[in-house]
């Protein structure tokens, strides 16, 4: 009974996790504004790469990533800077919305 509780608890928390990471995709739209020069209006791509159909968790990993300085890909140099003022919310959002597309 103690381990089914303790499963049921951890299942909810992982699940809160995953709703409260879920983003905005209004608010990601209006921010992904800056985006669409390289990926496109619709995230297929162009300059930079294809977005469209890549998971919110991984374009929010590469976000971060771009945004701690660490080397991402061959664009990184342009990347960077348009990460270094998106905050947590704002990742989440683009993803969420570039998941919605």
């Amino acid at each position: 009974m103690k381990n089914t509780l303790i499963a049921l608890a951890a299942a909810g928390l992982v699940s809160f996790g995953a709703a409260a990471q879920a983003g905005d995709a209004t608010a990601g739209q209006a921010a992904f504004a800056t985006c669409v020069g390289c990926h496109g209006a619709a995230a297929e791509g162009g300059v930079g790469p294809k977005l469209a159909g890549q998971a919110p968790a991984d374009i929010v990993a590469k976000l971060h990533a771009y945004k701690a300085g660490e080397q991402v890909g061959p664009m990184t140099s342009m990347m960077a800077p348009m990460a270094a003022g998106l905050s947590d919310a704002d990742m989440e959002n683009i993803a969420a919305y570039v998941a919605s597309l």
